[in-house]
């Protein structure tokens, strides 16, 4: 079922109207593969004719968003690129205990959670090693484009090979319970996290200033132009002794000279510059 390249370059216009993603030529076979299964659930058969039906009806917006669900990345793991992870056991929520001592309150944004395993992680992270956080008034913000896959992240359930990715055996034991054949966050982690839907390039819903931003592999989907505003936006955002996260291939350095790297390896750790 391939896609004509008439109907590819109607749904690469589409993707970046809607959510900037560059879909660059040659991802061809990438949209089918997240099509084909979309057009046979729908009842279409074919992309050529689920195609059809949304350029005679480009303002149904479930339709819409149904496609843009299936083409967005969501890709993710139980403590992908552990790295990232022991700075912020190591370095981010130390400093940020000494530095928010008086207040204790500590707020999280995780700005693309997909199907909550990055989220689920940071939450295991804290409780394993930070029991003084159980007196601080947390709030933990977890967002994605897509509220399908939201809602499974929201759930917290997982199959064997979804927990058998980087979950270590012992967090499996002591943070889920086993459902059938498949294992579910216990409700004190699931309530901790608020699971809201933001399109990045859309407006956002208030926050409040936010002390660590995971924006991890998400830069590298956006041309340089969406990647300035969103760093723009993420600077506001953040308090000026807070963190930001991004992925291992994500520099911000040489799109905006407000941030610094935080000297610790293969973390994607960001702080901004004291002064700005």
């Amino acid at each position: 079922m391939a896609i004509s390249l008439s109907d590819f370059e109607f749904v690469q216009k589409l993707v970046q109207q809607k959510t900037a993603i560059i879909l660059d030529t040659g991802k061809q076979y990438f949209v089918e593969s997240r099509l084909v299964p979309l057009a046979e659930e729908l009842g279409y058969g074919t992309i050529d004719k689920l195609v059809g039906d949304l350029k005679a009806k480009p303002y149904d917006s479930t339709l819409l968003e149904r496609l843009v669900e299936s083409i967005t990345i969501h890709e993710t793991s139980f403590f992908r690129d552990i790295h990232p992870f022991k700075c912020i056991k190591e370095v981010v929520v130390p400093s940020l205990l000494k530095s928010r001592a008086n207040t204790q309150v500590l707020n999280i944004w995780c700005a693309a959670s997909s199907s909550g395993q990055e989220p689920y992680t940071v939450a295991m992270l804290l409780r394993e090693n930070f029991p003084e956080l159980a007196g601080w008034r947390v709030r933990f913000i977890a967002t994605d484009i897509s509220n399908a896959i939201l809602a499974k992240a929201r759930e917290g359930r997982y199959n064997q090979l979804e927990v058998n990715r980087g979950l270590p055996a012992p967090l499996l034991i002591k943070y889920f319970d086993k459902k059938g054949l498949e294992w579910q966050v216990k409700p004190n982690i699931r309530s901790s996290i608020e699971f809201r839907q933001l399109n990045l390039v859309d407006t956002w819903f208030p926050m409040p200033r936010l002390d660590l931003i995971l924006l991890r592999n998400v830069l590298i989907y956006f041309n340089v132009e969406t990647k300035q505003k969103l760093l723009s936006k993420v600077k506001d955002m953040l308090n000026p002794d807070g963190f930001l996260l991004l992925g291992a291939a994500e520099m911000p350095l040489s799109i905006d000279k407000e941030f610094d790297r935080i000297e610790y390896p293969r973390s994607g750790c960001y702080q901004l510059i004291k002064g700005r």
